[in-house]
């Protein structure tokens, strides 16, 4: 998984799904903020790649930001498009796939 380099300030504007660029046969992420409470963090999924199955200690949201991906939480598959969001229970298996590329944000609780 690549990190993006790009600096977004706290007073600044910015387009969601130009906070990165795709890049072929890769996930990128860039954290955006990585607090105690918790953390944001983006993700741009070029096509057939994911997130294999793991657990959360935390409760996490998962906002599509562009095309369309599956999401599997605990053995059920859910079909996420741009605009719509999951929740992804605390301590629950979840797994990401691109089916096509896409750019998500995912905002994870801690506190």
């Amino acid at each position: 998984m690549e990190q993006s380099k790009k600096v977004v300030t706290k007073t600044q504007a910015v387009k969601m799904v130009d906070l990165a660029q795709y890049q072929e046969g890769s996930i990128v992420s860039r954290t955006l903020i990585d607090k105690k409470a918790g953390t944001v963090t983006f993700f741009a999924f070029d096509e057939e790649q994911g997130l294999s199955e793991h657990v959360a200690p935390y409760d996490a949201l998962v906002s599509m930001l562009d095309s369309e991906g599956q999401v599997v939480i605990s053995g059920r598959t859910f079909g996420l498009k741009e605009g719509e969001m999951i929740i992804l229970p605390v301590n629950k298996p979840h797994a990401l796939k691109a089916v096509k590329k896409f750019k998500m944000m995912l905002i994870m609780i801690k506190a």
